[in-house]
């Protein structure tokens, strides 16, 4: 753990203190994966980290601001997926390899953050604009490596100048995130994520090329 700490009254929290907040924060992130949000009490959350409503008061303002801190570590991790986009070789078998690994960064980060991303997505649409600068954190990141990656191709007269690089790019993230959301929604549909995956990553590859995949 870095950096200082703070309760809500804004002293520093010591080394009790900090290792107490990280434990309320584990057990809300666990009782997400098995609870709505709006069910999950505060006075639950202490209890199931050995502590008091009291305590946690110390920290967060409520259960919601807490979430927003779990989030805020997410949007962190988030940018691995950013790595996935910037400065790849698009053109050939090695572009579809930078499509494929991209697609399996989405569905494994969702995977990963599946009961955040739920509040998240929940609160963005609700029109909470702390949990929306989140995703757009997440996204927005990824959305501009992609950009740029239809730019350099343009710039190579691979792609066409009737595509939009950012119209593009942006449509390519938000289905990589609706995709990467509704895996639970594939299987009750019979349809296999091992299926889904080569059909997301043509889906990306012809996006930023304007070309089939190569024949592998």
């Amino acid at each position: 753990m870095t950096g200082q700490v703070r309760t809500v009254d804004g002293r520093v929290a010591g080394r009790r203190g900090q290792a107490t907040r990280q434990k309320l924060l584990d057990c809300l992130r666990e009782m997400l994966d098995t609870s709505p949000y709006r069910d999950v009490k505060v006075i639950d959350v202490a209890r199931m980290a050995g502590t008091s409503p009291a305590t946690f008061y110390q920290y967060f303002q409520d259960v919601e601001s807490a979430i927003l801190e779990i989030a805020n570590d997410m949007a962190k991790d988030g940018q691995r997926l950013k790595t996935l986009a910037e400065d790849q070789n698009w053109a050939g078998k090695g572009g579809f390899a930078a499509a494929e690994a991209l697609a399996d960064g989405f569905l494994e980060f969702w995977r990963d953050y599946e009961p955040i991303l739920r509040v998240v997505d929940l609160a963005s649409a609700e029109g909470d604009k702390r949990f929306y600068k989140v995703r757009q954190k997440i996204l927005t990141a990824v959305t501009g490596s992609l950009t740029e990656a239809i730019e350099g191709m343009q710039a190579k007269g691979k792609v066409g100048d009737d595509v939009i690089p950012n119209a593009m790019a942006g449509t390519l993230v938000a289905m990589l995130a609706a995709v990467a959301g509704h895996q639970k929604g594939f299987e009750s549909w019979n349809i296999k994520m091992k299926d889904v995956r080569p059909a997301l990553s043509t889906l990306v590859y012809m996006g930023v090329t304007g070309k089939k995949p190569p024949t592998r």
